[in-house]
């Protein structure tokens, strides 16, 4: 059978950006757990975005680190449940839960932090430094659309 260029004959899966994104994020997410086992990566997350900003809106939190409400929720349920997280009611929307890290959390998270680190310069590690930075770069495009 010979190729007639059609779409069929030209499809390689190991050439397709989902694939190959889907292979790194696997790759990421096993140097993740094995330095931050505690934690998953959404509830680090919601951690890191509270401890750089400060109490924040549960919507707002689920914004900031790319989560559906639905997702923030269980997140928040499952952080509240280990005492890393406080809620409390917004001051003038009592419809609103104010999420903020507790004294357990903000010592959890500064803790994990330098663990962190290692887990993107592992990540990352066979990459150069400019192969680094370009390729954060484009990724940040993809990511913004």
């Amino acid at each position: 059978m010979q190729a007639d260029n059609n779409t069929a004959d030209v499809y390689e899966l190991g050439e397709q950006v989902g694939f190959i994104l889907r292979k790194a994020n696997q790759r990421h997410l096993a140097i993740f757990a094995a330095r931050i086992s505690d934690l998953t990566p959404p509830q680090f997350a919601a951690l890191a975005k509270l401890h750089e900003v400060g109490a924040t809106s549960q919507n707002q939190l689920g914004q900031l680190v790319a989560m559906d409400a639905a997702t923030i929720k269980g997140v928040i349920d499952r952080l509240k449940a280990r005492d890393l997280v406080a809620l409390e009611p917004h001051g003038s929307d009592r419809r609103r839960l104010v999420v903020s890290l507790s004294d357990k959390g903000r010592e959890t998270i500064e803790a994990l932090l330098p663990d962190a680190l290692e887990v993107s310069e592992e990540t990352l590690a066979p990459l150069t430094q400019r192969e680094t930075a370009t390729f954060l770069r484009l990724l940040a495009k993809l990511a913004e659309g």
